[in-house]
């Protein structure tokens, strides 16, 4: 099931309008018809918005509950697993590709996603309720968070409050992996 199709069931569960649920979640209702019918697929800032109003964790709407208890992600399986969609555009040459590390954990409050980051992409800067642990893979990284820049090279981490403007991007012109956990309020 698409992000669109998973907002839209989870939005009518509630008895809720596109107009009710982007009041409610101080979305633009835009925002919100393009979700539904598929023509977008949204940063995590509006999708963090929507699934907080509906009193959901964002990760029923990035990825389907399988049971209970641990999920294990090998190396090998992670190699063979589809990308979660692209938050930024949906296209292949796509700013952010996110592989969710924890689908079908039911009970939980954090997103880990390994993501892989293209060169020489420069966004607005994005601000959402929550936190966020970004562990540098492979690559260098510059992380623009308020008034100030980091970059950070393999083995290197940053933990940061998600409602400060902040930018994650490729430092160099080479490709960059990170392990990023993703706290978000319901």
């Amino acid at each position: 099931m698409s992000v669109g199709a998973k907002l839209a069931t989870l939005r009518e569960s509630h008895g809720l309008s596109q107009e009710e649920l982007a009041n409610r979640s101080g979305c633009e209702l835009a925002t919100i018809v393009a979700i539904e019918n598929g023509s977008v697929i949204p940063s995590l800032a509006p999708l963090i918005q929507l699934t907080r109003a509906l009193g959901v964790r964002l990760g029923t709407i990035l990825d389907d509950d399988k049971g209970l208890g641990p999920v294990v992600t090998t190396a090998a399986a992670l190699g063979m697993k589809e990308k979660v969609a692209n938050l930024e555009t949906g296209t292949a040459d796509a700013p952010l590709d996110f592989y969710s590390l924890a689908e079908g954990k039911i009970t939980r409050h954090m997103n880990p996603f390994l993501i892989d980051v293209a060169p020489n992409q420069h966004r607005d800067l994005d601000t959402h309720e929550g936190e966020e642990f970004i562990h540098v893979m492979d690559g260098l990284l510059e992380i623009e968070y308020g008034k100030d820049t980091f970059v950070l090279e393999p083995g290197d981490s940053i933990y940061y409050d998600s409602i400060v403007p902040h930018q994650v991007r490729c430092a160099g012109d080479e490709p960059t992996r990170i392990l990023a956990c993703v706290y978000a309020p319901a």
